[in-house]
Order: structure tokens, then sequence, then C-alpha cells
């Protein structure tokens, strides 16, 4: 039988898995209520197991086929389509025995129980013998057909670690010199000249999805931005919302908030816009224009009067391009393939690492390979992304070149990309084909949060604990293989070099989209060109991308809503449907529905499969009191609502995992009980009652958790010796059971006090500082990630830290500026650490390192910090041996920060690995409101590599 772990409802089989995994619990009488029907139906049982085990198992098989015959698709889909509708009757059963479980008073009560019983129990002896009668006749009805054997590919399911830089490499730098050189010189060519006559000048890239439009118009608005009044690069996508786009320019452009840019009319921001850019002198790209009609209303935003000022736009569509050049004076750029030296470059730099080279016996398969890419940049990283998961070995490049081949030949356009790009998803395994197809519920050009991203994997069940690790742990390896094979794009990194939001790229959305309809996976409304055929069906999962502001009312008659498993809203002003519809629910993503109000929710406890509950920034001031009834539920997300208290049935949730709250949102006794609890976030400790603060402690499953302390309210805390020992209590508890993350917002006092937090890795500060690095973190010998501040740091300081045995990440911050001379030796530990930002806060700092110290630190970032000598950077940068990245932001006269910059430029080149320097110079300063004016100040930014 299938344990749990790998229990997994997938886009290959369905809900196979699962429904194999109920039926081994009917077996296993875990549902006593069922005993009596469970054994009279043993045989049906075990032959539904047995045929359900070999369907999912040739399913797998089929799944690695990349094109199968019709008939077996229709098969396919056919026992797909039957594996859900069996989980859903097998847990609308069990709810419905779950319903009747009850202990009766009295005699007629317990007649009405009886029969109540035997009523469910007759129906769950039909319901059995009809799943039977179901699977015998899809079996027999293939049967009568020839199936093809399954394609067999063999695979290497190592994870490339350098997702990051592989990206960066393969679509940024590789090749684009050139084009951007060139754009660069169209754009600026006449600002030579001294004239009146100057007007706003404007460069169409044209080019097929994949060329790399969007990557080259982003370099070019790199370097030039800095150069401009005011600078911003917007994407339009297919369904673009004119009003967010006008609202999104507005709002920079005036430096008003996003709320604040309410108006009645399009042409009213079109005015406001005119009116603020009028004397400015301003640098915009407007990424992929998909019609001439969107370019006809934006354009109408920008003055032709502006001297000088500069405009890229980008689409596939030659029409477009051309219109847009007419519209002002400008020239259309057409993207071009990379050439064969440029394109194995790309190739070699995604395949093997820069000591290694192409071996002897792959370079001919490799040169043909690169010749059926045809220099297409996105085929070229598919390929290479398919390979790097492979054997090295002749005959399987072959059979790769040989597919590629074939498409190509057919029809060597965008959709030969397509079919390049079905090579990398027909090479992942089941859960990563699935994980990926899911990102298609999102809107294009979306930005998506990883995290949000992997709790709905998890609370669809595409994701499962495999003992070692926790689900949510599987689902950053999942999201990160993702990431390493070019199938998502990393959008933004935060300060330790996580990812935090992706995207995917078009060409890739339109494939996933392809295939998310073609298996009945996703349904997406609306999309204009994807509504079509799927209109009467049943829905499994529903995602609602309205094009336009005032289409609210959606076309869903005739479709069949009752087992749809996944219900996401992605425009704000939709018209909400009855929850009523939707029984089989397993996830709800509801943010941004401004119009969402509480009479809405009203039958959501009716919801009893509900796993992913997602309400942020909507305007419902409670949550239904009967919430607690939700026994599935796993994660719920309220943050940026008018919640202020919770309903005491929330204590109720034996399942939820994860919770995100706002600040002013208390909590009602009974915590304890919520012992499935791993993340908690952000909770206002000074707010909640004794016995929460107490309960918090016994959350043994407990990994991250973030506390605010804000303002006077700690001291209060502090005062009240109760309150503070049970805070106390709870975090030395925690810290050495499960947790292994904690953020705290002003709650320096706490950190003073001896805490045992033996279980820790990631400790987060904000706005705490502590006098010096208190002794009781020498204990932390699981710690790996650190930001930390100290009003002064002192040699010991340094010693008490690179003691930690296991730290790859320090943010250490001085708030006051340090007296003593700081020496980092070889002695003094580090020995692991991978990324050292040392924040000044605008002081001067005697730091050296020696020969030896902190042997693999890649990245040192030295930030705020103020130069007053010549010399002042010269502290052994090149002594640090992996040295890869040198971030520096310093303050000071002009005269001596050049010299600085000049002498560690010099520094970084003579250094044996060449880092990328990073400098900037902040030119204005004033000590008394640093944070206020930094917004302000202008930055020099030099980049070296």
């Amino acid at each position: 039988m299938l344990p749990m772990e790998v229990a997994l409802v997938s886009a290959t089989t369905g809900a196979l898995q699962p429904v194999v995994e109920k039926l081994a619990a009917l077996l296993r009488d875990k549902y006593r209520h069922f005993k009596g029907v469970c054994n009279f139906q043993r045989k049906e049982i075990e032959f539904l197991t047995r045929e359900l085990v070999a369907m999912d198992a040739f399913l797998l098989k089929m799944s690695e086929e990349e094109d199968p015959d019709v008939q077996s698709k229709v098969w396919m889909n056919e026992v797909r389509e039957l594996s859900y509708d069996m989980e859903d009757s097998i847990d609308d059963f069990i709810q419905c025995g779950d319903n009747k479980d009850t202990r009766p008073h009295g005699f007629m009560e317990k007649i009405k129980h009886s029969l109540g019983k035997m009523k469910v129990r007759r129906r769950i002896a039909w319901e059995i013998k009809d799943m039977k009668n179901q699977l015998i006749e899809v079996g027999e009805r293939n049967a009568r057909y020839k199936t093809p054997q399954a394609f067999s590919n063999t695979r290497n399911g190592s994870v490339d670690p350098r997702a990051l830089a592989i990206f960066e490499n393969a679509s940024k730098l590789v090749g684009i010199s050139e084009p951007k050189a060139e754009i660069i010189k169209m754009l600026m060519e006449d600002d030579r000249c001294v004239s009146t006559e100057q007007k706003l000048k404007i460069i169409s890239i044209v080019g097929s999805g994949g060329m790399g439009k969007t990557t080259l118009a982003n370099q070019v608005y790199q370097d030039l931005k800095g150069h401009f009044e005011w600078h911003t690069f917007l994407s339009v996508s297919r369904n673009p919302d004119i009003m967010n786009i006008l609202r999104i320019i507005l709002s920079e452009v005036s430096g008003q908030g996003y709320a604040s840019t309410k108006s009645g009319s399009i042409q009213q921001l079109i005015i406001k816009i005119n009116n603020s850019l009028r004397d400015k002198r301003y640098f915009i790209v407007v990424d992929d224009i998909w019609d001439v009609d969107t370019w006809d209303v934006i354009k109408l935003a920008f003055p032709m009067t502006s001297s000088r000022s500069k405009i890229i736009t980008t689409t596939r569509v030659n029409n477009v391009a051309h219109s847009c050049c007419l519209s002002f004076s400008g020239h259309i750029y057409n993207m071009r393939p990379l050439d064969i030296v440029y394109s194995r470059q790309l190739f070699h730099r995604r395949l093997f690492n820069s000591k290694e080279n192409c071996p002897s016996y792959l370079e001919e398969v490799s040169e043909q390979i690169l010749k059926k890419c045809d220099g297409l940049p996105l085929a070229i990283i598919a390929i290479s992304g398919l390979l790097a998961g492979m054997e090295r070995t002749k005959d399987l490049w072959n059979q790769v070149k040989d597919s590629i081949g074939r498409a190509l030949e057919r029809n060597p356009s965008v959709e030969g990309m397509m079919k390049i790009l079905s090579l990398s998803y027909f090479d992942l395994p089941a859960h990563l084909k699935t994980c990926l197809l899911y990102v298609c519920i999102f809107p294009e050009d979306s930005v998506i949060k990883r995290k949000d991203l992997i709790r709905r994997w998890i609370g669809e069940g595409f994701i499962h604990r495999d003992g070692r690790h926790t689900v949510l742990e599987i689902g950053e390896r999942c999201f990160d293989e993702l990431l390493n094979r070019s199938l998502i794009q990393p959008v933004k990194t935060n300060e330790y070099g996580e990812v935090k939001t992706c995207r995917v790229h078009d060409t890739i959305l339109d494939f996933i989209i392809s295939k998310s309809i073609e298996e009945n996976f996703i349904t997406l409304l609306s999309v204009p060109m994807l509504t079509l055929g799927t209109q009467s069906k049943v829905v499994r999962r529903l995602s609602l991308q309205v094009g336009k502001q005032g289409d609210s009312a959606l076309p869903m008659a005739g479709m069949v809503l009752s087992r749809v498993r996944s219900l996401n809203v992605f425009w704000r002003y939709v018209e909400i449907p009855s929850l009523e519809e939707f029984r089989c629910l397993r996830v709800l993503y509801l943010k941004h529905c401004y119009q969402l109000e509480e009479h809405h929710l009203e039958n959501i406890v009716g919801l009893f499969q509900l796993r992913y509950l997602n309400l942020s920034k909507t305007r419902i001031r409670k949550l239904p009191e009967r919430i607690g009834c939700l026994g599935c539920l796993e994660t719920l997300e309220v943050r940026g609502t008018n919640v202020k208290e919770l309903p005491t049935s929330i204590v109720n949730l034996k399942q939820l995992a994860h919770i995100h709250v706002d600040l002013a949102v208390k909590f009602p006794d009974g915590i304890m009980k919520m012992q499935a609890l791993e993340t908690f976030k952000d909770v206002f400790a000074c707010r909640q009652p004794f016995h929460f603060l107490w309960g918090l402690g016994h959350l043994k499953n407990l990994r991250h958790l973030a506390l605010h302390f804000q303002g006077e309210d700690a001291n209060l805390v502090r005062e009240n010796r109760e309150e503070w020992k049970a805070i106390i209590s709870s975090l030395c508890k925690l810290g050495t059971q499960n947790l292994r993350s904690l953020t705290i917002w002003e709650g320096s006092s706490f950190l003073q006090e001896h805490l045992c937090m033996h279980t820790l890795e990631k400790l987060i500060t904000w706005y705490s500082p502590v006098p010096q690095v208190p002794k009781w973190f020498s204990s932390l010998r699981n710690l790996r990630q650190l930001r930390l501040q100290v009003e002064e740091v002192k040699q010991n300081d340094i010693c008490i830290l690179g003691a930690l045995p296991a730290l790859l990440i320090l943010h250490l911050m001085e708030t006051t500026g340090s007296s003593e001379k700081l020496r980092i030796s070889g002695e003094i530990g580090f020995q692991f650490l991978r990324n050292f930002n040392y924040f000044a806060n605008c002081h001067s700092v005697d730091l050296m390192f020696s020969a030896g110290s902190m042997p693999r630190l890649e990245k040192l970032a030295l930030i705020r910090l103020v130069i007053v000598e010549a010399h002042s950077l010269d502290i052994g940068i090149e002594k640090l041996a992996s040295l890869i990245t040198v971030e520096c932001e310093v303050i000071g006269k002009c005269g001596i920060i050049e010299a600085v910059r000049t002498a560690v430029e010099r520094t970084v080149k003579t250094h044996p690995n060449h880092p990328a320097l990073f400098f900037r110079r902040i030119s204005s300063y004033n000590s008394s409101s640093f944070a206020g004016q930094l917004s302000k100040m202008s930055l020099c930014v030099c980049v070296s590599q």
C-alpha cells in the first residue's frame, strides 16, 4: 500500500494515490463507524485497490511519453476524472459518517441514530459497488484498443546548486552587450546636439517569444535610468488592466501612494500624468504590448514635448512596433538570434562550470543540438536545462538532439520552442510536473510569492512530508528545482540571498496553460482565447482572471462547479460566487477582493475539505464564529484586513500549521490546543492575554515565530513580572523543541535575558539594539543566519559570533559607532560564513581582515560607512580567499571617496577571484535625519567585474 507520505494528488494521475490510501484506511478499520460495511465490502475494496495501484503505475509510465496517441489521452483523462470523483465520494461519506457519529440521548434518539448509521452504510456499500463497476467499464473500454508502450527515459535527479548564477549568466550576460550598445546609441545619439527642437524618442524592440526582448530592454534601462529625473519599467501583458497601469504610473510620478491615485476615469488619470511629466526628463520601458489599442491609450500619458525623454517598448507583433514608432520619433529594433559563438557560450555555461570544458565525445552532438536550436535563447536554455539533469552519455544526448530536430524541422517558430519546452516538461518527475502546471493559475506577468505558492501546493495535496523533512521544506526543494531548470524565474531576492518572488516566462506560461487545459487540470476565466471549449464540463480548479474593469459577471453557465477543488479570484471587483456551490473546495484565494463581505463567508464552515484560506487585503471585519469546524484547514492568511479579534473556536483547528495575522489581532485563550502550528506571524505579544503567553511555549511543532514588542509596550511587560516570565519561559521551551526561526521587533530587553534556544537556525532582530552581543549567544550551536543590532561592537563581540560553528550569514549593525579596533583572523572563527554584512550606521569603522580569516566568505558588504581618509577601506579585502562580491556604501567628501573607490577597484582587480564590486556613494547626508533623507539622496553607482 502507498503510505500517506507519498499519497499525492497529481496532474498525471489525478487523485488515484489518495483514493488508494483512503481505501487502505477503510480496510484497516480506521473509520470505526464503517466497520460493518467495510467487512462486508472487503473483497470489493481490495479489488478497487489493486486496480487503482495498477492504473497509477501505468499512468506514470504514459506521462513520460511526449506524444501519446489520441485514444490513450482519452483513456488517461477518463481515469483521472474518475479518480477525482471517487475521492470526492469517499470524502463525502466519511464526513457524513462523522456527523452521525455522536452519542445519542434517550430511546428515540438512539433509534434515529441507529437508522441514520444504517442509511449511511447502505449508501457506502452502494458507492463502493458503483466505483467497482465504473472501474471495470473504463478498463474494458481501454482494452479494446492497443495502447503504445511509454517512452523510457533515463534521468538524473540531482539538483544543480547554481540556480541563480545560471539564470543570470544565461539570460542577462550572454550576447547582450552588442544589442544593448546599439539601442543605447540609437536612444542617446541626438543628445549630443544642443537643440531646442529635440523631442521624445522611442525604440520599439520586436521579436518572437523567448528571444530576450524583456531582458535586453531591462539591461538598457538599468544602464540609463540614473540619467533621468523620473524612470519606470512597466509590464503590460496580454490582458492589461489599463486603469491599474495608469494608476501605477501616476503613483510613481506624483510620489503618492497607490491608494491615493483613484480617479473617476482613464482620461483624468492621463491628464494628471501629463501634467506631472510635462517639465521632466523621463525614461520609460513599456514591456510586452500585444495590441495597437492598448498602446494608443498608454501613449497619451506621455507628453511629446518632453525634451530628450526616452521610451522603449517591447512587443511580439510587428504592427504594434510600427504603431509605437509612428507615435513619436523612433526606430524599430528587430531581435536577432544568437550567433554560434554566443549560443555555445550560453549552452556551456548552463552545463559546465568555469573550470570544466565540454568533453570531446560530446562536442559533435553539442554542435548539432545548437544548430537545431538556431540561436533561440529560450530553446538553448530549455535544452541545456534538460541535459543538466541527465547522464553525460552520447546516446542520451543524441536522443534529445533527434527529438529537437523533429520538432524544429516541422515548425521552426514559437511552436518549435513550445515543443522544446515540452521536452523539459516531460523530463520532470510527476510531482514537479504538477507543481509547474499549477503556476498557470496566476495571471500573466504575476509576481508570485514563494511561500504562498508552496502553501498552495501543500493545500492542493501535491506535496506531503517524507518523514525526515517537513512538508514546507519539501515544497522549498520543489521550488528550487523549478528555478534550477529555468522553468520559473527569480524576481526579488532578499538581503540574505533568498528568492522571495518569482514569475513565469510568457512562452513557458503558454505551454503550461495548454497542458493544463488538455488535462482539465485548471480552468481559466476569462482569458478570451482560452475560454472556448471549457464551458460544459466538470471544473477541478478555477482561476477567475477578468480582463477589464467592469467585467464582473463571468461566463460560468454550463460548468459543473460542485467538484471544484481550488477557487482563485484575481480581480478586485469580480462578483464573488456563492461558496455553497463549492463543497469539495481545498484552496480558497480571495486576496485583494475588496468587495468581499462577511455574508460571503457564511457558508465557508461547510467546506470540510478546505486546507488553504487567504483573505488578505480584504475589508472583512471578522471571521465566521464557527471557523473551528474547518477541521482540515492548514493555512490561514488574514493580514491586511480589519479583523481585530479571532473567534474562540479557532483553537479547535487541530490541523492549522501556518497562520499570518496583523499586529492588532487578539487571540483567544486555548492556544496550546493548536499543536499542529509550524508558522506563527505576526504576533503582537503585548496585546495578548496572559494564558496566550504561557500557552505559546506548549506549541511543540512551532518552527517559525515572529513576535512584536512595539514602543513602550515591551517596558510595560517587563514591569509586569508575571507576563515577563511567561514570555521568557515560552521562548526557552520553544528553543529546546522545534523552533528554527525567530524574528523579534523592538524586543531588545528579551534578548538580554538568558534564553535557551538550542534548536534555533535563524534569528532576525529589527529595531532591537543590545549593548553588546549577549553571552548566551555562544550556545547557539545550530544558528545559520543572524541579523543583530549592537550599540557598540567590540572585539569580544566578534569573538562570540566567530565561535558559532554553523553560522553562514551574518548581518551586524552598529548604532553608536565602535571605539575599538576590530580584528578578524583565522583564530577568531567564522569558518563557514558565506555572507557578512556590516552596517556601520554612518560611523567610521576600524576593521581589519588577516590572512586566513573567513575562509569561505563569498559576499562582503560594508553599508553606510563614513570615510574620512583615503585609506579607510584598506582593510585586507585581498585576504578573503573565496570572495565573489564586494559591496560598499560610503559617505564622505567627493575627493576622498574617489580615491577610496580607485583603491578598492585596484584591490578587487588584483584579487585572484576578480570579485564583482558594487560601490555606492551617498553624496548628501544629515546625521540627525538620515532615514528621512535617504530617499532624496543621489547615489553614484560604479560596478566593476
